[in-house]
């Protein structure tokens, strides 16, 4: 004779086992998608900051400062003939800054005509290095924009006021 009624007994253990482990999944898996939702928030904040403390650092970088080629050294001076140079070789930079949009901007005169070498200096949006990829909002800092300008006698300092727009890379 076969003692049911312990079979039973190992059945229901077996099915309550089998439940919590169940269970156990389901509430990993739930903890890991609120894992992963916040990892990319924290990625998107990081890749922002990153833009952030660089657009601050960009101006006084030596692809764009004006050093000592304007007399003595400014902070926060970016060289217009230096980055137009750049601008033509940007291919091998292109991952150097880590951010997917770099832009010089003149304040004034305002207008939306693009910088190439054929209309430099005569234009106002200098689009130094543009990814086709979804980015984060710009950040920005104020910076002199200067150049060597000539009257046709002498050789002159031209400065002007720039916006310099960083934008990372949206990752989410």
């Amino acid at each position: 004779m076969v003692n049911k009624f312990g079979q039973i007994k190992i059945q229901q253990t077996i099915f309550v086992i089998v439940a919590i482990t169940i269970l156990f999944v389901v509430v990993g898996l739930f903890f890991l998608s609120i894992s992963f939702s916040n990892l990319k928030k924290t990625a998107t904040a990081a890749a922002e900051e990153n833009s952030m403390l660089l657009v601050s650092k960009l101006a006084n970088s030596p692809e764009f400062s004006c050093g000592n080629s304007f007399g003595t050294s400014k902070s926060d001076c970016v060289d217009f003939d230096k980055v137009i140079g750049l601008k033509e070789n940007i291919e091998s930079y292109s991952d150097f800054w880590g951010v997917a949009k770099i832009e010089i901007r003149k304040i004034y005169p305002s207008g939306n005509t693009l910088c190439t070498t054929t209309n430099y200096p005569d234009c106002e949006i200098l689009k130094v290095l543009d990814k086709d990829v979804k980015t984060l909002s710009y950040n920005s800092n104020f910076v002199s924009l200067c150049r060597k300008e000539t009257d046709g006698k002498i050789i002159y300092d031209k400065c002007e006021l720039a916006l310099l727009m960083v934008a990372a890379e949206d990752k989410t």
